[in-house]
């Protein structure tokens, strides 16, 4: 590393949160796009009571740079973590400090404090300068997550819901514990969503965005069936934030008509366009969202270090 940069870890303070937060923002103007995940800003504001680790590449009493790794994930009954276990972090570095070797020391950092686990680090926008230092420290991309955009100017199909099904909005305080439970079976294979904790929750119902008028929920003789969740960004695009299905009602329309009728409302909300995040090998949903009008804007990848 650079001569004159200290690498320290521990949690944040405060001023450094704020700190953090405006050296991801200055990374996003000259890159054109966020380094951080929601999951990984959240993190930075709010702090991981679940343990992990924050690193901070410092200069002149300045950080220029930042890391964090998620504890390791749980596996196996009782939720115990074994040594196959993987990690997740994301790191950024300043425009300004940049090809220096911050990156790799902090890359490098992110493996110790893995403690021989494997290590997942995000690339959004999949970026060349994140490839090649992926590539010097080791790591494999092997995974895909495609953004897709659509106008809402257009027409929009019917929303069809499956016979039985009635379709109502969150109620916060009090569908909380039966949408997690929802959530965790509709996303039981799935690395980030299907983990989702009280927390987790709790922490998007506080961000400024969060609207209740548009987390639709469908319900069947009472008992909730599946959801969509929509996202306004301050910059008036809308989000397919997430939609979920039980797995007991696979197969019957249900998915598209949540899409359908959270596209609807979007629309009528007078925005102009809407983006979605769908995995790279989930063809099934990516014909689903193609034949709805989306097409691919963006690719983020995710890199992965073995143990």
């Amino acid at each position: 590393m650079t001569a004159g940069v200290d690498l320290r870890t521990g949690p944040l303070a405060a001023g450094q949160r704020t700190e953090v937060l405006g050296l991801i923002q200055a990374a996003a103007d000259a890159d054109g796009i966020g380094p951080f995940s929601e999951h990984g800003l959240l993190r930075v504001k709010h702090g991981d009571p679940g343990g992990g680790a924050d690193l901070a590449a410092v200069a002149d009493g300045q950080i220029i740079g930042y890391a964090y790794l998620d504890a390791p994930e749980a596996q196996g009954a009782g939720g115990a973590q074994g040594p196959g276990s993987e990690v997740s972090g994301e790191l950024v570095v300043h425009p300004a400090h940049r090809r220096n070797g911050v990156g790799t020391a902090l890359t490098g950092e992110l493996i110790a404090r893995a403690a021989g686990h494997p290590v997942r680090v995000w690339a959004h926008g999949d970026l060349e300068a994140a490839a090649v230092l992926a590539k010097s420290t080791g790591f494999d991309r092997f995974r895909a997550l495609w953004q897709l955009r659509r106008p809402l100017t257009g027409e929009l199909p019917e929303a069809a819901f499956p016979p039985g099904i009635s379709l109502r909005t969150f109620r916060p305080g009090q569908d909380e514990e039966q949408w997690l439970r929802l959530n965790a079976r509709a996303f039981a294979n799935h690395p980030e969503q299907g983990s989702w904790t009280r927390r987790d929750l709790e922490l998007r119902e506080s961000e400024p965005w969060f609207d209740p008028d548009g987390f639709f929920l469908a319900e069947h003789d009472g008992a909730m069936t599946g959801f969509h969740w929509t996202k306004v960004h301050p910059g008036g695009i809308g989000e397919v934030y997430v939609v979920g299905v039980d797995p007991a009602a696979h197969g019957g329309g249900l998915g598209k008509a949540l899409t359908v009728a959270g596209l609807a409302y979007l629309r009528d909300r007078g925005l102009p366009e809407v983006m979605l995040y769908v995995d790279e090998d989930n063809p099934a949903a990516i014909s689903m969202y193609q034949h709805l009008g989306f097409t691919r804007f963006r690719v983020d990848a995710m890199y992965r270090r073995p143990r």
